[in-house]
């Protein structure tokens, strides 16, 4: 294919996808058809010769749609709306024709910058406090996960990474896995699976806290946990809250949670995914009350927002203690502006 025919092709394509979210109530919502459906629909390996765009093309309706469950259609009531709209169809097509990797500053200056000034944006309009800017000089700032699972993950294994060195300094003799045996992670009841996932990777304990009659940990409940796992020798090092739990949209208590998780060194993550997009609504700021108290915090734009999965927005007080965690320096990813910030 080239330039003239993408040009055709392309503009074909915008119109079959603008077709298809102009009449999307008019699809089935669920597809009607049996795992394993499609192996039989398509050859058992690829073709020798190249068929034309014309015959592929038509295997989107006739072999892709009947097994496409429709998200952005107004009778889909399950899990989550994936938020796409034209503007950010039109920003993925930009985004996949430069194809930057964005791994570095040097990789594309304008990515990293976009990034980090857009999440900027994006907290300062939910009113995220100052120190989880980047600013031009702050120690904080965002950056883009892909799922909140992935935020949660990150968060977890600096938070383990944080404690593991500041344990070995204040006791020499403790080796890394004397005291990763003895780490702990803790989360609501009503927590997202992903918290339990990612201690599970993270390869430490993870212990649920029990939630009120309104579904949300307090203070109380936290604390009583944290005390009996002293006791034991365990070393509590990691909380999940949640605000918007997944099965009923509970929120758990930051301003009871928060100051009980800094004196007990706890690094504090609040998985915001579902409800943090309210957050920009003044009305429905206050559930983000205590987020001062975090350490890292969470929400998707891909729901609520318009904008396409995967978009899940993260923001950390000290970026320091993340990319601390994961920084590797190899010659090919090393440039003259690496230190800059």
């Amino acid at each position: 294919m080239d330039a003239a025919e993408f040009r055709k092709r392309g503009k074909e394509m915008v119109d079959y996808v603008a077709d298809y979210l102009e009449k999307i109530d008019k699809r089935q919502v669920f597809p009607d058809v049996e795992p394993g459906y499609l192996r039989p629909l398509i050859p058992d390996s690829a073709p020798q010769d190249p068929e034309s765009f014309e015959d592929v093309f038509k295997d989107i309706e006739k072999i892709i749609m009947p097994g496409v469950t429709h998200w952005h259609s107004p009778y889909f009531f399950a899990y989550f709306p994936a938020a796409s709209s034209f503007p950010a169809l039109l920003a993925d097509m930009l985004c996949g024709g430069i194809g930057c990797v964005g791994f570095s500053w040097a990789a594309s200056p304008a990515c990293t910058e976009l990034e980090t000034v857009m999440l900027d944006w994006l907290g300062k309009m939910i009113s995220l406090p100052e120190e989880f800017l980047a600013g031009e000089n702050g120690q904080g700032g965002g950056v883009i996960q892909g799922s909140a699972s992935e935020a949660t993950l990150m968060s977890l294994l600096a938070a383990r990474t944080k404690a593991v060195s500041r344990l070995q300094s204040e006791k020499p003799e403790l080796t890394e896995a004397e005291i990763m045996g003895r780490l702990v992670a803790y989360a609501s009841d009503q927590a997202h699976s992903s918290v339990e996932r990612a201690a599970l990777i993270g390869g430490v304990k993870i212990k649920s806290v029990p939630s009120d009659d309104t579904f949300s940990v307090c203070g109380s409940a936290l604390k009583k946990v944290l005390d009996e796992d002293k006791a034991s020798g365990l070393i509590p090092f990691f909380f999940c809250a949640t605000l918007g739990t997944t099965t009923c949209c509970s929120f758990d208590k930051l301003l009871e949670l928060g100051p009980i998780c800094n004196k007990e060194n706890i690094w504090m993550h609040i998985d915001a995914a579902y409800a943090g997009s309210a957050f920009i609504c003044p009305e429905f700021r206050h559930f983000l009350n205590g987020v001062e108290f975090a350490d890292s915090f969470n929400f998707n734009p891909h729901k609520w927002l318009l904008v396409n999965f995967d978009c899940s927005a993260m923001w950390v007080k000290k970026r320091s203690d993340l990319t601390g965690a994961f920084k590797l320096e190899p010659l090919y990813l090393q440039h003259h502006h690496q230190e800059s910030g």
